[in-house]
């Protein structure tokens, strides 16, 4: 087996303005709603960490300080908790704290689209390959996390990699669709890629699901790329270009994966990781049964 560039560094598109849960995200960035007790963007940077990335790159925009804040050490709390003794929170708080120098944040100065975002992000990340992570989306899988599945086909296939589920065929219109080649790991190759494709069209019923591993090719790509959908830089376009020269391949996810970006999605987001939490399921379950009465 050929071994393939290291996947080291994790992208983060963190500038959107989450314009669907207003007002809480007039003060309140997107990403750090929770979901039980945990900011959407924690899951997302587990996953990564998980998966084995050592770097994370945050692409951010403006009112968006309270993520750098998170990621970083809060002198006053940590000395009021040790005051108090209250080791457990002192641990936890530590235990998502990364380690100096592997975190990075850059502008995202205007709202041109995910494919610019990403663009953003080329100085730091360099010649290399990189994950890509939309923090909208939570992964809940009961093996291993959906980014440690793409690098470990990665090790297999090299290239580029999109993570992609099985939607109903008639909703394939919805979203951005692969086409099906041979079978690789827990995977396919990809013949190609079409954004919301008209109905009765699509080539698959696999749709990509906000997690990728790119080549650094594709920023020479995205530097030049003109406005598509939305008039926006779109990174479909540009994946698209890059499929051209170089081989992708899909990654099967089986578990399931939570759209909070979206309010139905974030609501059954918090239920299902509620429903996991031995200290507070009972409760949540005899809730629900109340709720559910009569409907």
């Amino acid at each position: 087996m050929a071994e393939h560039k290291k996947v080291r560094k994790a992208v983060f598109p963190v500038a959107g303005l989450g314009t669907r849960f207003l007002p809480a995200t007039k003060a309140v960035p997107k990403e750090m709603l929770t979901v039980v007790d945990k900011p959407i963007i924690q899951y997302v940077v587990d996953e990564a960490l998980e998966a084995g990335i050592e770097h994370f790159v945050f692409v951010t925009g403006r009112n968006k300080h309270i993520i750098e804040d998170y990621f970083d050490i809060h002198f006053e709390l940590e000395q009021t908790l040790r005051e108090r003794s209250k080791n457990a929170e002192i641990t936890l708080l530590a235990g998502q704290l990364p380690k100096a120098g592997t975190v990075s944040f850059t502008r995202q100065q205007e709202p041109l689209g995910l494919g610019h975002a990403v663009w953003c992000a080329r100085e730091i990340i360099g010649d290399e390959p990189f994950a890509l992570l939309l923090p909208d989306m939570i992964m809940k899988s009961d093996t291993k996390g959906c980014m440690k599945g793409m690098i470990d086909l990665y090790a297999q296939s090299g290239g580029n990699i999109v993570a992609v589920e099985e939607c109903a065929p008639d909703q394939a219109h919805k979203y951005g669709i692969v086409g099906v080649g041979d079978a690789i790991g827990d995977g396919f190759h990809i013949t190609g890629m079409v954004e919301k494709p008209a109905k009765g069209t699509a080539p698959s019923n696999f749709f990509i699901n906000g997690r990728y591993i790119l080549q650094p090719e594709v920023f020479k790509i995205l530097e030049t790329q003109e406005r598509g959908a939305g008039n926006e830089i779109q990174l479909t376009d540009g994946m698209l270009k890059l499929l051209k020269d170089q081989d992708f391949s899909g990654y099967h996810f089986k578990g399931t994966t939570y759209d909070c970006g979206a309010k139905d999605g974030f609501i059954l987001a918090n239920v299902a990781f509620a429903l996991e939490r031995a200290d507070i399921r009972p409760t949540v379950i005899d809730g629900f049964k109340e709720l559910l009465k009569g409907l």
